[in-house]
């Protein structure tokens, strides 16, 4: 059984840096579709990025692109969101899920419907 374990989170201040990784345990990530997502007090999760299966499609939310970078590490079953020139908006809890089927895509909120493993969460706080 695939289990996802999220890390990375912390406080940072505007302007600052995060990696975020997802690593998978029980099972490889290989076959698997992943996409960040991210729910702040009071809001609905909404989706940041996904990355399919084979890392040859990705997409972004708009309120991140041009700041955040998905990749994976298919040998380290692990896939990292970068997280450049963060702003007070990005505090969120930041999840990863996957999607057995493999996709990325384009609208991620088909993603968040149809993903099937999700890890617990890390807390990513931007604040000075």
């Amino acid at each position: 059984q695939l289990q996802l374990v999220e890390s990375g989170g912390g406080l940072v201040q505007p302007g600052g840096s995060l990696r975020l990784s997802c690593t998978a345990s029980g099972a490889t990530l290989e076959d698997y579709g992943i996409g960040w997502f991210r729910q702040a007090p009071g809001k609905e999760r909404e989706g940041v990025s996904c990355i399919s299966a084979t890392g040859r499609a990705i997409n972004y939310a708009d309120s991140v692109k041009g700041r955040f970078t998905i990749s994976r590490d298919y040998a380290k079953k692990t896939v990292y969101l970068q997280m450049n020139s963060l702003k007070p908006v990005d505090t969120a809890v930041y999840y990863c899920a996957a999607d057995t089927f493999g996709r990325c895509p384009d609208n991620l909120a088909v993603l968040e419907a149809v993903a099937d493993h999700w890890g617990q969460g890390t807390q990513v706080t931007v604040s000075s």
